[in-house]
């Protein structure tokens, strides 16, 4: 008696270190909706949108999208945001460059200062125009003259601006990812050559002396097949490892921004903001086309909004936020090509969205599915699955992972299936609670038994021999008689005082 005493004992002071917790909370890295600030290309290359003043009355009262990139400087668009707060880039046509450039670096050309005077000037401030970006995607028109006035025109037209006075309207230009002339694995990419001293490094001075972002048009849409969709589309994938850097990235999205910067930092300016002028995801393509559907949009751009808000940046840019563009705001009926190019829009014509991305206001965000859910592991899953969740929830994913390390309040029961459910489940509750967000290459499953009330198989099981002890369970103190010839297995327990095991 005096051994099951003194274990009696040592299982009282044991107990508060294996407290279980599971408390399935949301991302502390995604913000709220309130919170969230992204762009959005509004373009017009359709014959059924509403007039620009409905959108941009729109945007402000239904949604949390705060800023727009325009392809043009239309005075009725431009005019549409006077009052509204909503941020807005407009775009200088790729054939007024030459005229905006000037041969001295500080002053601005006649050209320029015209522009300022008639595309700025009469909006501005009422309008918040934010960004004039000089040109769209000039390297990749291959056109000399436009590439070789590209520079001195960004920096003419920041002079003129800066002239008029609006110092605070930046400048900027669009690039393709085609400025990289290798980009995989991150840590290896680099310029064209050629491009990268004549073009890039006067460019990137430029960033740097007036602290503008270089921004970039990354498309994963564009680079993926059928291998490499889950690393596209933000879900769980083996990754592509980066030997030079030890980093398993497994997010197209983000491997990209990182061959941005490191072609950045070997020409000396990884200081230089990055900011992403478009990307996105279709809705529908032609039919039998892989990768595109709602599910997979909704996939990539819910995603892509969590991560550019979050905070958490990439392996080579920890910590940073990214101005982003989503590509595009309307389904746009006109446009030419394959039919996915006309669905790229987060919202139809009627202003309805396309899918539920969660940028409504009022409760229109991410609501979740009737009646609740959870997401667990499965069983019966692998380590290497298991292990491959946590990396990807803990990375790309966005997930808070701290509460499951050595010392954090879900570390026990220190099993690989317990962690792996407690983030699987932090995903799929942040994401929206899409059935699909719980798919993990099928080792999640739903449940719609709150674990907070029923005993589940993930829980610590703790060997005791032959004594009794209190228990509490959800609030509740009650004694458990614990005695067998042998052994007792203990499925659920939370200390007094502690709380109860509840999910959320």
């Amino acid at each position: 008696m005096a051994a099951s005493g003194g274990l009696h004992t040592a299982l009282a002071k044991l107990l508060p270190a294996l407290v279980l917790v599971l408390q399935l909370v949301s991302f502390s890295s995604i913000t709220p909706a309130a919170a969230l600030s992204i762009g959005v290309n509004y373009g017009a290359n359709a014959d059924n949108l509403p007039p620009p003043a409905q959108v941009a009355a729109f945007l402000k009262e239904r949604t949390f999208i705060d800023r727009v990139k325009l392809f043009d400087a239309n005075p009725d668009m431009i005019r549409a945001f006077a009052g509204t707060g909503i941020s807005v880039m407009i775009t200088v046509p790729n054939g007024d460059i030459p005229s905006l450039a000037s041969r001295s670096p500080s002053r601005p050309s006649p050209g320029a200062v015209a522009w300022v005077a008639a595309h700025v000037a009469p909006f501005y401030p009422d309008t918040n125009i934010s960004l004039v970006a000089v040109g769209n995607e000039i390297l990749a028109t291959a056109d000399r003259n436009l590439i070789a006035h590209l520079v001195p025109a960004m920096r003419s037209l920041s002079a003129a601006l800066v002239a008029a006075g609006f110092p605070h309207i930046r400048v900027s230009t669009p690039h393709s990812l085609g400025i990289l002339s290798t980009s995989e694995p991150p840590s290896v990419a680099r310029f064209r050559r050629g491009y990268d001293r004549a073009v890039f490094a006067p460019m990137l001075d430029f960033h740097r002396r007036t602290r503008t972002p270089f921004l970039v048009n990354p498309y994963p849409y564009f680079g993926y097949s059928a291998r490499t969709l889950n690393y596209a589309l933000f879900r769980p994938n083996s990754g592509v490892f980066d030997p030079a850097t030890g980093v398993n990235y497994t997010n197209m999205f983000v491997a990209q921004l990182d061959a941005v910067h490191a072609a950045m930092r070997r020409l000396g300016y990884g200081d230089v903001e990055i900011a992403v002028g478009e990307t996105g995801w279709p809705s529908a393509g032609d039919p039998g086309q892989l990768g595109v559907s709602v599910e997979d949009a909704l996939s990539f751009n819910g995603n892509l909004i969590r991560l550019v808000n979050s905070g958490r940046g990439t392996p080579m840019m920890p910590g940073r936020k990214f101005e982003t563009y989503v590509f595009a705001l309307f389904n746009e009926n006109l446009k030419p090509g394959p039919t996915a190019e006309r669905y790229f829009g987060l919202f139809n014509a009627d202003l309805s969205p396309a899918y539920d991305v969660g940028l409504m206001r009022g409760g229109g965000g991410q609501p979740p599915a009737p009646g609740r859910k959870w997401c667990v592991a499965r069983a019966d899953a692998s380590a290497a699955a298991l292990q491959a969740n946590i990396d990807y929830a803990c990375g790309t994913g966005g997930a808070d992972c701290r509460a499951i390390q050595d010392g954090g309040a879900c570390f026990y029961p220190s099993t690989l299936l317990a962690h792996a459910s407690y983030i699987m489940n932090a995903y799929y509750q942040a994401a929206g609670r899409h059935d699909f967000n719980c798919d993990f290459a099928r080792t999640g499953v739903l449940t719609a038994v709150d674990p907070s009330k029923h005993p589940f198989p993930l829980c610590t099981r703790v060997t005791i021999h032959r004594f009794n002890f209190p228990v509490q369970w959800a609030g509740r103190s009650r004694f458990r008689k614990l005695r067998l010839d042998s052994a007792v297995m203990l499925d659920w327990f939370v200390v007094a005082g502690h709380g109860s095991c509840k999910f959320q």
